[in-house]
């Protein structure tokens, strides 16, 4: 599972203060091991002047056996006050044996202490422990070049374990505020250098909204890097708005130089039965009396007339701006059809139409667009099959798409058309009418692009529409 991603400005606090932490930690080490080794280094120094006054006073008592003269020394010693003093002291001989101690109901005379003398810490050690409360030390003494025995002196480390534990207390404390104020530092301070940042943020935008540029006033001339970054992205907010009006030119101009290729076309389709219309018309003028020639030259009228007004709709219904929104049908494909026999004709060109869709409209599938794209593809098949050469338009209903393949006998889409059509990579003005138009319109209604041969092995243009999209966009 990945961790959540989390802005800079809380990542920086976060870090100052991890970064605190870690090296709060380690100067706690360090304070504490000094404030060991100080404890360690003062008790030796206590201690060895405890023992050095033990030896130089009980030699002679040891050596007349005077019990009792020992227990007054080891009494007055383990009876001194102060923060850190003796609180018990016994002396047992080489064998093991108690010979004397200040505590004698705990250490009675002759009593075996081989293990409290193995528990205890030599005075020389190199470290003590002093996190119990107490330590025992002991030292061998010596007497005229006697042994005497080992002295062992419990001393009470109580106030030792306290200053570590303020001092420890003290540590935490101080280094959960400096954390805390790192934290809240590092904020203000990562919140002050980011604010341009936020800013042009803010300006960027958010979703589909526009970018906007910053106004020349809240640029801050007095500081060279932000000031540098924000007439970058206005330069950037000036290209993208440059580019976008050109791109907007371009497909405007990609629409009407496909209207204007029809347009010879068309004009042949009207004006050729324009004449045979107006000569109809003084045939009435001069025989209105003839009920035969009346008759005839009415439905010559109508006949013409009808072929004109289904040019004039056809050519309307493909290429108005904002056409109503409609479910596509076996209709507009005859209208296309009416559209794009003009060129073949003109061309020499043979035209296979084979449309297989249902008798009702397909639901989910915008006539307008669909309209656009085919018709844009067919412009583009005839140019490319060139004289006498074959095109033609082949419609399926497949499953829950719409397959458009547009057919043509030509050498195949060259790679300068081949990226209009495939690709969003930016184009040069010219050639290839409508086909970055087409990518753009079938892009908006989900659908997909491909290059193949058609069954009678023409170059093919496949295009799948899906019978249901979201935001299909119309021509």
């Amino acid at each position: 599972m990945r961790a959540p991603h989390l802005p800079v400005m809380v990542k920086g606090p976060l870090l100052a203060a991890g970064l605190l932490v870690l090296f709060g930690a380690l100067a706690s080490q360090l304070v504490l091991r000094t404030l060991v080794a100080t404890q360690e280094r003062h008790l030796r120094e206590m201690a060895a002047l405890e023992f050095a006054g033990v030896e130089a006073t009980i030699g002679p008592f040891v050596v007349r056996d005077d019990i009792w003269e020992m227990f007054d020394l080891l009494d007055r010693v383990t009876h001194r006050e102060g923060s850190l003093r003796p609180v018990r002291a016994t002396l047992v001989d080489p064998l093991g044996r108690s010979i004397v101690s200040s505590e004698p109901e705990i250490h009675p005379l002759g009593a075996q202490r081989v293990e409290m003398i193995a528990e205890a810490t030599p005075v020389t050690a190199p470290h003590y422990d002093l996190s119990d409360g107490t330590v025992s030390l002991s030292k061998v003494l010596h007497h005229q070049g006697r042994t005497l025995g080992r002295l062992i002196i419990d001393f009470d480390t109580t106030g030792f374990v306290a200053e570590r534990e303020r001092t420890v207390a003290f540590l935490v404390i101080g280094n959960a505020l400096a954390t805390i104020i790192a934290a809240l530092v590092g904020f203000l301070a990562i919140r002050h250098v980011l604010r341009p940042v936020a800013r042009l943020t803010d300006a960027m935008g958010h979703g589909t909204d526009a970018l906007q540029p910053i106004s020349e006033e809240t640029i801050p001339r007095g500081n060279p890097e932000i000031a540098r970054l924000y007439d970058n992205y206005n330069r950037l907010v000036h290209a993208v708005e440059e580019r976008n009006l050109t791109a907007k030119r371009m497909a405007d101009r990609e629409r009407f130089v496909s209207l204007g290729r029809l347009a010879g076309t068309l004009a042949h389709e009207v004006n050729n039965p324009l004449g045979g219309l107006l000569n109809t018309v003084d045939t009435l003028r001069t025989y209105p009396d003839r009920t035969d020639v009346v008759k005839s030259s009415a439905d010559l009228l109508d006949r013409g007339l009808r072929h004109m007004r289904d040019v004039v709709r056809a050519t309307l219904d493909t290429h108005r701006a904002a056409p109503e929104v409609r479910a596509l049908s076996r209709s507009d494909f005859e209208d296309l059809n009416l559209l794009i026999r003009p060129e073949a004709e003109r061309r020499g060109q043979e035209l296979h139409w084979q449309v297989s869709l249902p008798g009702g409209g397909m639901d989910g599938v915008p006539a307008g667009p669909v309209r656009q794209i085919a018709l844009n593809l067919l412009l583009n098949a005839s140019a490319a099959a060139g004289y006498g050469g074959k095109i033609g338009l082949r419609v399926a209903h497949e499953a829950d798409t719409i397959m458009l393949g547009i057919q043509d006998s030509g050498p195949g889409l060259p790679g300068p058309l081949r990226a209009r059509l495939l690709s969003d990579a930016p184009v040069e003005p010219g050639g290839g009418v409508g086909l970055r138009l087409v990518r753009e319109l079938v892009q908006g209604m989900g659908g997909q692009i491909s290059l193949g041969s058609s069954p009678e092995g023409l170059n093919e243009i496949r295009v799948q529409l899906p019978l249901a999209h979201e935001g299909g966009r119309d021509a």
